[in-house]
């Protein structure tokens, strides 16, 4: 069966020039008065955004590409070289068809799973991405307590749940390393939030033990280790915009470890990661915390034996969103030989370009225990800096 694309027209409303001009003078008296509310003169603006018919994950993009600055939207939508992984993430969902079966009953709907024993409200958690504060003054404060990223979900997966809050309905968010808001300011926003927290090992060792007890200290579940960054990926629109981050924001996570280094690379040294990570660190990381290990990056069947054979808890498949190695196996390509080569011994998980239900749908058919979602998490939280307090579900700001 050929999958129907979602979507339809909708109606953004185009700013003039001049406005333009305005939020920009704006936006610059803004950067240390974050928790203002707007000024009345721009509640006509905020009237009228809420009022857009944004109806699926595809429609937030595109509001984010046009209010973003252009050297924020280029890095958080960048893929390495010439993007064909990037892009291949979204075309192999497309190339997957349906085999529906008729005539059953659907009248109750259970959306809920478990990962790693914790029950989830349905099977989509946030992945880990870096500098939330470029998309909204709170950042990863606000995606934590996650209302927005709770709205964009339901659009995902089209489907009602009793409670708006993801704190509340248990969805799994990955933070990052290299978030804008420290993992203490993320844990104060939302006590009660399931989380997991994403590690960089860095060739200054000491750094990555502080994160992991640091995590383990704060009640994070897990320890998700990226293993697919030796290197930071070639991304050349972040090499032709001279990216970096403002002045006042930083890796929060890591302030003072770098101090009297040059942090020009995505708000750290140049080439800091261990580049010698191999298999015998998953001994070193399983001795430093009790915490279960995920590994994030693995896309052979070789690799996922060696992860199972290595007493690592669970896998992400991933290709890192298409930012790291170009060329490499679409995320949901790669699925069925890791999970043939795991089975049940090791829980699957999937994340790069999953935007529809019906891509969930084909992720869990095919093996996965749950996805996450990366890039509209960033798209959501720039919508909500447009419309800041107007949001009916967003009365928790």
């Amino acid at each position: 069966m050929a999958v129907d694309k979602e979507g339809g027209n909708v109606s953004i409303w185009h700013k003039t020039s001049s406005e333009q001009d305005n939020e920009t003078r704006e936006t610059k008296k803004v950067k240390d008065k974050e928790n203002k509310l707007p000024k009345a003169k721009d509640q006509k603006f905020f009237s009228r955004c809420s009022e857009m018919p944004l109806v699926c994950l595809s429609d937030f993009e595109a509001y984010a590409k046009k209010h973003l600055p252009k050297a924020t939207w280029d890095y958080f939508a960048a893929g390495a070289d010439d993007s064909c992984t990037r892009d291949d993430n979204l075309r192999a969902f497309k190339r997957i068809r349906l085999r529906p079966r008729m005539l059953r009953d659907v009248s109750v709907i259970d959306t809920k799973t478990t990962i790693l024993g914790t029950e989830i409200s349905f099977p989509v958690g946030i992945a880990p991405t870096g500098f939330h504060r470029l998309a909204w003054p709170n950042g990863e404060k606000s995606t934590a307590k996650g209302l927005l990223v709770a709205e964009l979900l339901f659009l995902l997966v089209d489907v009602r749940l009793p409670t708006p809050a993801a704190e509340a309905m248990d969805i799994c968010y990955i933070a990052s390393t290299y978030a804008t808001c420290s993992m203490e300011e993320t844990v104060a926003a939302a006590p009660a939030g399931f989380r997991w927290f994403q590690l960089y090992i860095h060739q200054k060792r000491s750094a990555s033990v502080q994160l992991v007890r640091r995590a383990e200290a704060l009640g994070f579940r897990a320890v998700v280790l990226t293993v697919d960054v030796p290197y930071s990926g070639k991304r050349r629109d972040d090499i032709r915009n001279h990216f970096h981050l403002p002045q006042h924001m930083s890796v929060k996570n890591l302030e003072g470890v770098f101090e009297d280094q040059d942090r020009s690379e995505y708000g750290l040294p140049a080439n800091s990661m261990e580049s010698r990570l191999g298999w015998e660190d998953i001994g070193w990381l399983q001795r430093l915390t009790r915490l279960p290990i995920v590994l994030k990056g693995i896309l052979t069947k070789e690799d996922a034996e060696l992860a199972m054979r290595h007493g690592v808890q669970g896998i992400i498949v991933s290709n890192h969103g298409g930012r790291q190695l170009d060329g490499v196996p679409a995320s949901i390509d790669a699925l069925v030989e890791i999970k043939e080569t795991v089975q049940d011994k090791v829980e699957v998980y999937l994340d790069g370009g999953v935007r529809t239900g019906t891509d969930v749908l084909k992720a869990l058919a095919l093996g996965a225990k749950c996805v996450f979602i990366g890039r509209p998490a960033l798209w959501g939280l720039t919508y909500k800096n447009y419309w800041k307090g107007h949001v009916k579900y967003c009365e928790i700001y």
